[in-house]
C-alpha cells in the first residue's frame, strides 16, 4: 500500500474540512435483509434518501482561524522597527491608491 505524503494528506484534510463548513449533500442508505430458506440472507428494502449535513461552525472557526494565520503569518517574525517600516510604506501605498 502506498503511504500519501503529508502534502497530499494536508490537501484533503482541507477539502474535507472546507466540505463540512459550507454544509453538503449525502446518499443515506438503509437496506433491509431477510433469511430465506437456505439461511442466506437477500436484500428485500433498499431505501436511499438524500440528506443534506448543515454547516458545522467550528469548522468555519478552524478555516477562519487558518486563514488568519497564513495572512499574520508574514509579519509573525519582524522586529518592532520591520513592523513600523512596514506600516510606513503600506501608508504611503494607500495615500498614493487614494490620490
Amino acid at each position: 500500500m502506498k503511504r500519501a505524503s503529508n502534502k497530499t494528506i494536508a490537501k484533503e484534510l482541507d477539502k474535507a474540512l472546507y466540505k463540512k463548513a459550507i454544509g453538503y449533500e449525502t446518499d443515506e442508505v438503509v437496506e433491509e435483509y431477510v433469511c430465506n430458506e437456505d439461511g442466506d440472507f437477500k436484500l428485500n428494502k433498499k431505501k436511499v434518501t438524500k440528506k443534506y449535513i448543515s454547516p458545522d461552525l467550528q469548522s468555519v472557526k478552524i478555516l477562519l482561524d487558518k486563514l488568519n494565520s497564513t495572512k499574520t503569518s508574514k509579519y509573525k517574525n519582524y522586529t518592532d522597527e520591520e513592523l513600523l517600516l512596514e506600516k510606513k510604506k503600506l501608508l504611503e501605498q494607500l495615500e498614493n491608491y487614494n490620490d
